[in-house]
């Protein structure tokens, strides 16, 4: 912090009131008090999904550049094929083609970006990108006839797409979770995580009733929550320096 901002830490903090977890300071609330450092709240990081940013947060410190695009990126594109599939779109209904994705771009890509954003600081991020980076590591492993995962099951399909059923709407639990936390974040941010947790369900319904029509569903919604990843990963790199076109998030909570 710079000396200007130390005295903003020396300042009297007799009066806090608290909000959601985060402490406010001041005659006019001006100032943010997170953990045990203070703020002038035009020095904090709004919610954007650009950065995988949920909420307030101080600007990062190092110099590294925001990984969120990539991951965003990653996520999408590999969601976008394999939605395209689970929606029987063109009649195609061998997945194969997307395990490549899966295990590079979807996987180990998203994978490392996950883990840079730990390294930047952002939990959420980390949090977010690593899991989602790994779904797509197990789903190629799945695919792959030398891990032997579909084989165990022999002749027994129904069994298999039971087990695919409860893979999935674990991860539909998981992504509940994470989008309890975008909640008070903007528009596009919060819409990625809800549709995503909607996409796992329908296609773990699919698996477990057998229901073609359900699975296609979840393609549909896949598709979509593809387009809106991608739109927050386009939030993230387009700047007025860079592109004509740049991001207007719509923030959820007050300031």
């Amino acid at each position: 912090m710079t000396s200007s901002n130390d005295s903003v830490h020396s300042k009297d903090t007799s009066s806090i009131e608290e909000v959601g977890g985060i402490r406010t300071a001041g005659d006019g609330d001006e100032f943010v008090i997170i953990g045990k450092q203070k703020f002038y709240k035009h020095e904090l990081m709004n919610a954007f999904g650009g950065t995988l940013n949920p909420g307030l947060a101080p600007y990062p410190a190092n110099k590294f550049a925001n990984p969120a695009p990539l991951g965003l990126s990653a996520f999408s594109l590999t969601t976008f094929v394999l939605s395209m599939y689970n929606a029987r779109a063109m009649g195609i209904s061998v997945p194969n083609v997307v395990v490549g994705l899966a295990a590079f771009y979807g996987g180990a890509v998203q994978f490392l970006a996950g883990v840079w954003e730990l390294a930047v600081g952002n939990t959420f991020g980390g949090t977010a990108l690593t899991s989602y980076g790994a779904f797509w590591l197990s789903f190629a492993a799945i695919n792959v006839e030398n891990f032997g995962i579909a084989a165990a099951y022999g002749d027994d399909v129904t069994q298999f797409h039971n087990a695919v059923g409860f893979y999935l709407i674990a991860w539909g639990i998981f992504t509940f979770m994470l989008w309890l936390c975008t909640i008070k974040s903007t528009l596009a941010f919060t819409s990625l995580f809800f549709l995503l947790f909607l996409t796992f369900i329908l296609l773990g319904a699919g698996d477990l009733t057998g229901k073609l029509g359900v699975t296609r569903a979840g393609g549909v919604m896949g598709v979509i929550t593809a387009f809106v990843g991608f739109y927050n990963a386009f939030a993230g790199v387009a700047t007025k320096q860079n592109s004509y076109f740049v991001a207007n998030p719509i923030p959820l909570a007050r300031k």
